[in-house]
């Protein structure tokens, strides 16, 4: 009977052992009451076609190409998904705080970044552009001597506003804002990635944007906390999404002329 008893208590302490390192290890995809763990997402939704609040069914569901990216890396390794908005300037102290287990926000993983967070691989690399109002004639980074340049706190295109000799740059926290001051004339141009800026002069067509060539850091990547196990379980599946074709289908989906996001910008 106690040889009984001896072996039951091994074994049950065995599962317990089991259960508590599952629970304490941030890397499995299981929660610590043996559910499917949720990671959290932040986002700042204010940068179609990347990221946005779907307003047109009255839901405010935030949609994207990197909400798509997201639900299907996470529903291929088995976590939940949750996504929490907020100002692109707060995404990486999210990730150092541990309020995000990652963030997908068209980010570029910047050498100074790079100091604060671990990225994964590129997965889409698009290029600046100046947003400037039509006949402007703003159409290279000389122009813009002498100019108020509005950008996002934060960006990689605010780092590269302030290298512009002569530029007085004008920080803003949302892209919608940058628009609304552009179009009210209390800055001259804007400095924003190409496919952004695509929709935005879509639906508002007195306004115009010019291509500028990339130098330096450029391509988007997913932000992780630092020595986050999720990098080597993300990046994978990147790598699979560009073997398969489905990301090139939604690259198609987001960034092509039928793209549900022209309307929604």
């Amino acid at each position: 009977m106690k040889r009984l008893k001896f072996v039951l208590t091994v074994f049950l302490s065995a599962i317990l052992t089991v259960f508590a390192v599952t629970a304490c290890n941030p890397g499995t995809n299981t929660s610590s009451d043996g559910g499917t763990r949720t990671l959290i997402m932040a986002t700042s939704a204010d940068y179609p076609p990347y990221e946005f609040v779907d307003s047109s069914s009255g839901s405010q569901e935030i949609i994207g190409f990197d909400v798509d990216i997201a639900k299907y890396i996470t529903e291929k390794l088995g976590y939940g998904l949750r996504i929490d908005n907020i100002d692109f300037n707060g995404l990486i102290p999210a990730l150092q705080s541990q309020r995000a287990d990652f963030v997908m926000a068209g980010m570029t993983p910047t050498e100074e970044r790079k100091q604060n967070v671990d990225f994964s691989d590129i997965y889409y690399e698009a290029k600046n552009t100046i947003v400037a109002k039509q006949g402007s004639n703003l159409l290279t980074t000389d122009s813009l001597n002498g100019k108020t340049v509005g950008v996002q706190l934060g960006s990689i295109q605010e780092g590269a506003a302030k290298k512009i000799a002569g530029a007085n740059v004008k920080s803003l926290n949302r892209i919608n804002e940058m628009i609304q001051e552009l179009k009210a004339g209390r800055v001259d141009a804007l400095i924003m990635e190409d496919t952004v800026a695509q929709g935005y002069t879509a639906s508002n067509p007195d306004l115009e944007f010019n291509v500028i060539p990339n130098e330096g850091a450029a391509g988007s990547a997913i932000a992780f906390p630092k020595g986050s196990p999720l990098r080597d379980e993300f990046n994978p599946v990147l790598q699979e999404m560009k073997s398969s074709g489905k990301m090139d289908e939604l690259v198609e989906k987001w960034f092509g002329e039928n793209s549900p996001a022209r309307s929604a910008s």
